[in-house]
C-alpha cells in the first residue's frame, strides 16, 4: 500500500489534454487521469512508496510525456 499520495497538476501544449491524460493515466502508480478545464489541462493523482520515489515518478516517467509544459506536484497531507 502507498505510503504517499499527490495530484500532479499539469500543462500541456494546446490541443494535447487528451493524449497526455491518456498517457499519463497508463503509468504505474497514476491512479487516475482527468482532462479538465481552468489553468491546469490535465489533474492526474499518483501514489507511491515514499516521497522520493513519487518525485522520482514525476521526472523520470510523467514530464517525459510528449506535450506537457509544466507540472506541480501537490502532496496530499492529513491535517
Amino acid at each position: 500500500m502507498a505510503n504517499v499520495s499527490a495530484y500532479l497538476l499539469i500543462q500541456t501544449e494546446v490541443g494535447m489534454a487528451a493524449k497526455v491524460a491518456q498517457e499519463a493515466g497508463a503509468i504505474p502508480g497514476v491512479i487516475s487521469a482527468e482532462d479538465v478545464t481552468g489553468p491546469y489541462d490535465v489533474i492526474a493523482r499518483a501514489e507511491a512508496a515514499d516521497v522520493d520515489s513519487l518525485g522520482k515518478m514525476v521526472v523520470s516517467r510523467v514530464q517525459l510525456i510528449d506535450g506537457i509544459t509544466r507540472t506541480t506536484t501537490c502532496f496530499v497531507v492529513h491535517l
